[in-house]
């Protein structure tokens, strides 16, 4: 039994099971039987119009990258990875990819929502920059100048006994965070950074393969797994979910499998152990688009893109509350702060993966083009991220989501 409850438990660390319950939660909603939310389909036209609409003035040509961490590495209009990178000398591809793989993960980790209030100077431009971008271009220029490093002589590496001892100072100094400048979850991120270095010291036949125990190991795991030069994309998060789980936090397991960003919701029934089981993976499938550039750049092609889902967090979520395909039963619920775990958060994560897929149809449609030609991920960044939060700034002078989430800064 105990095996197959933790085929069970494995099958959850999937974006299939991802894709899969959040339908399951949307077709809860459409038929009325959801407890803190109701589903307006006929607004999802408007939404496909604002999210081109964006899309347009961003990506004139419609030629649109990915969602991933390395757009928001361009500041100025300069990109600052690749201008460090092609200026590196690099022994091979692999080496890059592995730098690289070392700055997603620990750039993504440090992630979470910033708050209203931070802000990062950057030294380059004197510009004041706040929220994921801010925290990106600070990421950067931690990883660049050797923080996370053993060896001053080559700074783009994150060596994993590093990572294990990172001093909450070196954090809390380099994000220049001070009480005019607070920054939300700083001990959650840096918590989490040393939890990464000592599950890939612990785990050297995985991040050990070619080089010293670092995140960017986890290159060579998935390189490994390519089938004739190719890899699915959600085989990438396979890895990231099943290598990288145990470092988050504990919250639920089954069968001493760590579920990660995964709740409970009585409503969903599955024939199994999983019943009530809601899996997200939002930081997860965040950091798994962007591992697919580096990976491509190796040589290895990315396949299945779209087999990826779409990200349960605020903006996302926002964009469908805002534009009132989703609406809240109680409208008091606007008003109040709401736990990770609490089923309004759950219902409006999982309603929002499943309305992306539904989105991406309808924004395809209208342009004419297929999954191929425009995959999920560049709908994202074209796109939902964006609209969601232009209409949060049009709704409220913040710009702050239509629903409050209390964050550890380890969701999203």
């Amino acid at each position: 039994m105990g095996h197959a409850l933790e085929s069970q438990a494995r099958a959850l660390l999937t974006a299939k099971a991802v894709r899969t319950r959040a339908g399951q939660m949307l077709e809860l909603g459409l038929a009325g039987g959801l407890t803190h939310f109701t589903v307006d389909l006929d607004r999802m036209d408007g939404v496909a119009e604002a999210v081109l609409a964006v899309t347009r003035k961003a990506y004139p040509t419609l030629d649109i990258p990915f969602h991933a961490r390395w757009r928001h590495f361009v500041l100025g209009g300069i990109d600052r990875w690749a201008r460090l990178a092609d200026a590196a000398s690099w022994p091979d591809r692999a080496a890059r990819a592995r730098a690289e793989f070392d700055l997603a993960i620990v750039s993504v980790l440090l992630d979470a929502g910033a708050g209203a209030a931070w802000r990062y100077r950057d030294t380059a431009t004197g510009a004041d920059v706040g929220r994921s971008e801010g925290l990106a271009i600070a990421s950067l220029d931690m990883f660049a100048s050797g923080l996370f490093s053993r060896d001053p002589r080559a700074p783009f590496r994150a060596d994993a006994e590093v990572l294990a001892k990172l001093p909450l100072a070196a954090l809390t100094s380099t994000f220049q965070v001070s009480d005019a400048n607070p920054l939300l979850g700083l001990e959650g991120r840096a918590d989490l950074l040393r939890r990464l270095g000592k599950q890939a010291a612990a785990r050297p036949e995985i991040f050990g393969l070619h080089d010293s125990p670092r995140p960017g190991g986890l290159f060579d795991h998935i390189a490994a797994q390519a089938v004739g030069g190719a890899v699915a994309a959600p085989a990438i998060l396979s890895a990231v979910l099943n290598q990288l789980g145990p470092i988050w936090p504990s919250r639920l397991e089954l069968a001493g499998v760590p579920l990660g960003d995964c709740w409970r919701h009585p409503a969903l029934k599955t024939d199994d152990a999983t019943a009530g089981l809601v899996p997200l993976h939002k930081l997860s499938q965040w950091l798994s688009y962007s591992l697919i550039e580096p990976l491509q750049r190796a040589g290895i092609k990315v396949t299945d893109i779209d087999g990826l889902t779409g990200l349960a967090e605020y903006r996302n979520g926002g964009l469908f509350v805002d534009h009132e395909v989703l609406r809240l039963r109680d409208s008091a619920d606007a008003a109040r702060a709401h736990e990770v775990d609490s089923l309004l958060v759950v219902e409006w994560r999982a309603l929002t993966v499943a309305l992306l897929d539904s989105l991406a149809e309808r924004i395809r449609a209208k342009l004419g083009r297929t999954p191929e030609t425009l995959p999920l991920a560049s709908i994202l960044e074209g796109g939902t991220w964006a609209a969601g939060r232009a209409i949060a700034f049009a709704r409220r002078p913040d710009g702050s989501p239509p629903l409050k989430v209390i964050s550890d800064g380890t969701v999203f």
